[in-house]
């Protein structure tokens, strides 16, 4: 592995970080509070249990795709230019960008809120420890959603994001919890 695989790879991923770090920020903020409400809508399942519990709303979920799509759209904007061309795992001026664009984005939030239900079929509660999905769930449903539309992207990328991620999200989540912008230290 070499650096630039490593600055390859996040640069790719970046979008979903972000996506992943906007809702915590927007409810810190107390922007768009009209849609903070549960996407669930506080249903429950044939199990009696939450679908996806409350801290689920459709701000974060609405937000996190809506960045992630923004950035691939940049990603592609920043493609013409030759230090983003190579870094970049894609050819991002050969593929229908929106359609990666949606995927991608589907995929970070579908990792998020398909973890949040498996959470609650485990008598998890909110903000309990749910190692390693926490931390790596949208890179999960990320990979799982590109891989049904067939965009390639090696084996040994997800791994390294997998893994990478995983520390990361766990530094990024400390740093937010002694600001006050997360709840949980994970």
């Amino acid at each position: 592995m070499n650096f630039e695989f490593v600055i390859s790879c996040l640069y790719f991923f970046l979008p979903a970080y972000f996506a992943n770090m906007s809702p915590p920020i927007l409810k810190r903020l107390g922007v768009f509070n009209f849609l903070a409400f549960p996407i669930d809508r506080n249903l429950k399942f044939f199990d009696k249990k939450p679908l996806l519990g409350s801290h689920k709303t459709l701000r974060g979920a609405l937000f996190g795709f809506l960045v992630s799509f923004l950035l691939v759209l940049l990603q592609r904007i920043l493609f013409e230019i030759e230090f983003f061309k190579k870094i970049s795992l894609i050819d991002y001026a050969k593929i229908n960008i929106f359609l990666f664009a949606t995927v991608f984005s589907f995929g970070v939030v579908f990792g998020d809120l398909f973890f949040a239900f498996i959470k609650r079929r485990l008598n998890l509660k909110e903000g309990a420890p749910f190692l390693p999905f926490d931390q790596t769930n949208y890179v999960l449903g990320c990979a799982f959603s590109l891989y049904l539309f067939k965009f390639p992207i090696k084996f040994e990328i997800w791994l390294f994001l997998f893994f990478v991620t995983f520390f990361l999200h766990i530094i990024v989540n400390r740093l937010g919890f002694y600001l006050k912008i997360h709840s949980a230290k994970w």
